[in-house]
């Protein structure tokens, strides 16, 4: 039975949101040590209502993926955007422009309007592990991540882990325990503003 449910929840988490943005961004292949440095000593803090996440990154494994999540923060496209699917002992999900519409219908279907190439790695989708969401294909990722409340193992090397929460769990426990309907979706919305900090020279 258990497994049978961990099979349903990957189901219902790999085809949360649709194929609506097929046009790849131009994914730079080769990063310099210096910006593979430079993304690495990069932080950043996800505000909620219930406190703040602080996030690190790991761009020697995903730097297309660090450096959309980052590029997207600096101009702002998280801010007002909610934690829209919440499932204790999972994951919380968040990340999408359409959440910022009282229209819930919508929620869990829109992205930056491009998608970005996947980089599967060997980081374990462990408990404050940051990885990517995603529609049926590998290469569907725009906008959307996920937090792990939990170790979550039959994701790995299926979606791509991009980052960590390294303080703040305790936020992340509070929202996915918020109450939610029938689509997973938190009954109060959880906003999340996101600041990013690179290190002064």
């Amino acid at each position: 039975m258990k497994l049978l449910t961990t099979f349903v929840v990957f189901l219902l988490f790999m085809f949360d949101f649709a194929y609506g943005e097929t046009k790849n961004q131009p994914t730079k292949k080769n990063y310099t040590k210096e910006e593979i440095k430079k993304m690495s000593e990069t932080k950043a803090i996800i505000e909620t209502k219930f406190g703040t996440m602080e996030l690190k990154f790991f761009p020697e494994v995903a730097p297309g993926h660090v450096d959309n999540f980052i590029t997207l923060a600096k101009k702002g496209f998280y801010d007002g955007t909610t934690f829209h699917r919440v499932i204790p002992g999972f994951m919380i999900q968040g990340g999408d422009p359409n959440s910022r519409n009282p229209d819930k219908s919508k929620h869990g279907m829109g992205g930056p309007g491009y998608t970005i190439k996947a980089e599967f790695n060997e980081k374990a989708h462990k408990r404050g592990i940051v990885s990517m969401a995603r529609a049926g294909h590998p290469d569907s990722a725009g906008s959307q991540f996920f937090i792990c409340v939990n170790d979550s193992p039959f994701l790995d090397r299926q979606y791509t882990v991009f980052g960590e929460v390294t303080s703040g769990m305790e936020v992340a426990d509070k929202i996915v325990n918020t109450p939610r309907d029938k689509a997973d979706n938190p009954l109060d919305k959880v906003e999340m503003k996101v600041k990013i900090i690179e290190k002064t020279k």
